[in-house]
Formats: structure tokens, C-alpha cells, sequence
């Protein structure tokens, strides 16, 4: 069982992120999902950036260090396309995290990151944001500072598939993900 903090995309807290949440929690583990904009969440990607600019990085950054203050040093970062780039930012500020789960994005190169960490990265393939080719020199990147890195790529499916309320859910490649992603907490180091 692990502690897992779970980051939001730049939607929101959208029913998915707690739907998640609550299948962390049924194989066991305890999950923490903050709000990082306290506001409701948006419907389409164009207003969420919009509502990231309003907020400001600055802000969300903060919001989920304070989120994360008085949970156990191995907790588990999480996060979800925007969400993902909050856990690798949190990273240095908590070395001791068990390792980082990232969905729908690589969230770029923590400054900070131990030899051994645990990564996991599910992604679409190709993925908008992160292109395979950046997901190669990241991973690459990563492996390089020491971290144990595992990508898991979906195929033909969009950014954000396991979001059942947006257009671009994918159901079968959901269900895949989710038992990738039971099957492998706790996170540990990656074979070979």
C-alpha cells in the first residue's frame, strides 16, 4: 500500500481524476486529490489554459506543496498531462518520493532525481504534447540521472484517453492502463 498524491490536469478536478483516485484506493492505497485552481473545472482544453494563465503557475505550484507538506517523504507523485509536470516540480522538494506516476505526459525533466527512482510514464503514442521523439530523449534524459524508467505507449488513441466525459476516451486502452498502472504499485525499480 502506498500514500499517492494525485495531480489534476490543466482541466481540473474532473470526475476522472477522482475516479482515479477511488481505483488507487480499491487496490489498496490511500490518495490525496487537490484542487490546484479552487475553482470548478472546464470543459474544454482552451478554457483550461485559460484558467491556468488566470491562476498562474506560481499559484498551483504552491497549492500542491502545501498539499503535499504533511504527507509521509515516500509518497507517491502522481499526475495527470499538466498534473504530471506539477509531480516532477514537487520532486525536488521531496527526494524521498517512492517514485512518480505520470499519465498523459512527461511534465518535462525534474530538476531532481535520484538513482533507482521509480518513473512511470503512460502515454498516448503519438502524443501532442510530448511527440515520441521527445518522449525517447526524455526517457533517455531520466535513465541517465539514474532513474529506473518505464514507458508504457498507447497507440492510436488521443491525449487525455482515460477521461470518460471528453471525446477522446478510449475505454479498452483505459482498462489497460489502470491494471498497468495496480500492477505496478508499489512502485518499484524497473527490471533491467
Amino acid at each position: 500500500m502506498r500514500q499517492i498524491v494525485l495531480f489534476h490536469s490543466v482541466y481540473g478536478l474532473r470526475p476522472a481524476v477522482l475516479a482515479a483516485a477511488d481505483l488507487l484506493r480499491a487496490a489498496g492505497h490511500r490518495v490525496v486529490t487537490p484542487d490546484l485552481y479552487g475553482v470548478p473545472p472546464v470543459g474544454t482544453v482552451e478554457e483550461g489554459f485559460a484558467l491556468l494563465d488566470r491562476i498562474g503557475l506560481d499559484t498551483v505550484l504552491e497549492r500542491a506543496r502545501a498539499a503535499a507538506r504533511d504527507l509521509p517523504a515516500d509518497t507517491v507523485l502522481a499526475g495527470l498531462s499538466m498534473g504530471a509536470g506539477v509531480a516532477g516540480a514537487l520532486l525536488a522538494e521531496r527526494p524521498a518520493a517512492a517514485g512518480l506516476l505520470l499519465l498523459h505526459g512527461t511534465g518535462g525533466t525534474p530538476e531532481a532525481v535520484r538513482v533507482g527512482l521509480p518513473v512511470r510514464l503512460h502515454i498516448a503514442d503519438p502524443d501532442p504534447y510530448d511527440p515520441p521523439d521527445e518522449v525517447t530523449a526524455w526517457q533517455r534524459r531520466l535513465t541517465s540521472a539514474g532513474a529506473r524508467v518505464e514507458v508504457c505507449r498507447y497507440p492510436g488513441v488521443a491525449h487525455l484517453f482515460t477521461d470518460p466525459d471528453l471525446p477522446e476516451h478510449a475505454p479498452a486502452e483505459t482498462a489497460l492502463l489502470w491494471r498497468r498502472v495496480r500492477e505496478s504499485l508499489p512502485l518499484t525499480p524497473a527490471s533491467g
